[in-house]
């Protein structure tokens, strides 16, 4: 015998609202939102049967003023923790365990090109620094490396500066994040040690992008790009330069409010609503042949 948890749309609108208005990066369109979903509650717009429906409706309500790809309410199809964060980590966590820790395959082209893949996400770090650390010190040995961030979609960005720490010789700041929480600002750096072998600073490399890669994983690829460390290559990414946070509001659902914003110290910006624009635009189903062609002619030449 199942059992169901009764949907009413008031304390979830009501919770959603509140957390918005506590957290979200951005007071002003918080206040705003957060009118909208009581007004939209109202007149009778989340009187749904399912929690799936209620999501997809609240989520393009919640996205219908700046476009923030970050800020949803998603569905949880199994019953989720009320511990703030827990639902993404639980999903995280079987994605991990099925990846080879976010680094499912490490390949040998023709001409000494190696291919890294980090996927589906990059994971938290306290996981994912033994997986990707032995990914990135086989590569290590190529003449020239491709990153594929074509199915990433996103995750922590201390993995963000872990990864670059291997792909750069020297210590180098690579993002910054204002944080709303005490209106304070936090660098990220690539580190001074790393364990394993550094690719390094020299060799060609090549980040290969979709019109899927999302958060974290387009920070890694724009941070690159902004430093001059590698071409992208690819579709322009999704577009979401947020962090954020999750809290379960029902046990089906989870908001997803983002609470800081990304400044790149080379350029001053990031890439949310953009995403980022590759060097060498192409189909991303393409992306690989052609950066492949584009390292070995950089070898030869």
């Amino acid at each position: 015998m199942t059992t169901t948890t009764q949907l009413l749309p008031a304390p979830v609108i009501d919770e959603t609202a509140r957390l918005l208005v506590e957290q979200y990066v951005f007071p002003e369109i918080a206040e705003q939102l957060a009118g909208l979903l009581q007004r939209r509650l109202a007149e009778g717009a989340y009187d749904v049967g399912g929690a799936e429906e209620l999501a997809r409706l609240v989520t393009a309500d919640l996205q219908s003023v700046n476009g923030d790809r970050h800020l949803r309410l998603k569905h949880h199809a199994e019953p989720v923790s009320p511990k703030q964060g827990a639902a993404s980590l639980d999903a995280m966590r079987r994605d991990f365990d099925t990846s080879l820790g976010g680094a499912p395959r490490v390949q040998l082209l023709d001409g000494g090109v190696a291919v890294v893949e980090l996927a589906p996400m990059l994971f938290p770090l306290e996981w994912a620094a033994e997986p990707l650390s032995a990914a990135l010190t086989v590569a290590s040995r190529a003449q020239a490396l491709i990153v594929d961030l074509r199915a990433n979609r996103g995750g922590d960005p201390d993995t963000v500066a872990f990864v670059c720490s291997y792909l750069l010789d020297e210590r180098t700041h690579l993002n910054t994040m204002r944080w709303r929480s005490g209106e304070r600002s936090e660098q990220s750096w690539s580190l001074p040690y790393v364990p394993g072998a550094r690719f390094g600073g020299s060799k060609p490399l090549y980040v290969l992008s979709s019109d899927s890669t999302f958060s974290a994983a387009e920070e890694l690829a724009y941070n690159l790009q902004q430093l001059g460390r590698a071409e992208v290559v690819g579709e322009r990414t999704r577009g979401g330069a947020h962090p954020c946070k999750g809290w379960t509001v029902h046990p089906h659902l989870e908001a997803t409010i983002p609470v800081g914003h990304a400044i790149n110290p080379v350029s001053g910006a990031n890439w949310e609503g953009t995403g980022v624009q590759p060097d060498v635009p192409c189909a991303a189903a393409d992306s690989l042949d052609h950066a492949h062609a584009l390292a070995l002619a950089r070898l030869a030449g």
